[in-house]
């Protein structure tokens, strides 16, 4: 995606799921940020300046893509939020390190070293964390999926019990 119009309006959804309200901003059907909150200034802090949109509205009641994804993802189809654009921005490196974490199959969980590895660069452990940190679109892009070597989950924006949980609904 490109740096998005000033005079944009992206749109905000929000969801009730099993760890709270989950709300998505999106611009075009394109996921700018996304999370466990119910705040939207929250969401709209994490995305990138050159795509901030200009003004946020609430959602109409229509069931979108978006939303008809994250509700399928908590009734047990882990795989719906899979096709959902995303548009976020950062250097190469992190860049594709989001695209790699959306590779990484639901049930299953990477360490820090095998994701930098798989990101293109093994001795990038720390950027692949980065990447982990500064990612807007939890869920459709699944940081939560990667954890420390010892096995230890690490962190989680939305909480460690958050993180634990959606481990645990994926691997079921």
């Amino acid at each position: 995606m490109t740096d998005v119009d000033k005079t944009s309006t992206a749109h905000r959804l929000t969801v009730p799921t099993p760890n709270g309200p989950f709300t998505v901003i999106h611009l075009d059907g394109a996921v700018l940020a996304s999370g466990w909150t119910d705040d939207p200034g929250y969401l709209t802090a994490l995305i990138h300046p050159r795509l901030r949109p200009a003004t946020l509205t609430a959602g109409v009641g229509d069931r979108t893509p978006i939303i008809e994804a994250v509700t399928a993802y908590h009734d047990g189809d882990t795989a719906a939020v899979e096709e959902i654009a995303v548009a976020q921005v950062g250097g190469p490196f992190i860049e594709q390190a989001w695209k790699v974490l959306r590779t990484v199959p639901a049930g299953q969980t990477r360490t820090y070293s095998e994701f930098a590895e798989l990101a293109g660069n093994g001795q990038a452990v720390r950027a692949a964390a980065s990447a982990c940190a500064s990612n807007a679109a939890a869920l459709f892009v699944p940081c939560h999926r990667i954890q420390r070597s010892d096995g230890t989950l690490g962190g989680f924006r939305y909480g460690l019990a958050v993180k634990r949980w959606l481990l645990d609904h994926e691997g079921r």
